[in-house]
């Protein structure tokens, strides 16, 4: 049982490798995407881009400022028709 439990992160450090990915044997990557000039590599392929994980903004309110008014902004219906 111990042996489990101090070999578990051993095992489980090795899962997130991504050095040297390349397709299995007899398979081909994907096609290159409409309009790409070349084919993308497997890191490429494995990177996300800006938009999958965007940068955090950190922009802070530098001043406060009241809100515009909101013509929309009603209150709730009382269940009445008022």
């Amino acid at each position: 049982m111990k042996r489990l439990l101090l070999g578990a992160p051993l095992l489980l450090g090795a899962c997130g490798s991504a050095v040297g990915l390349k397709p299995p044997p007899g398979v081909a990557l994907p096609v290159a995407p409409y309009g790409a000039t070349t084919q993308p590599t497997p890191i490429q392929l494995v990177t996300p881009t800006p938009q999958q994980r965007p940068q955090r903004s950190d922009e802070l309110l530098r001043n406060s400022e009241e809100r515009r008014a909101d013509d929309f902004d009603l209150p709730p219906d009382d269940g009445n028709g008022n």
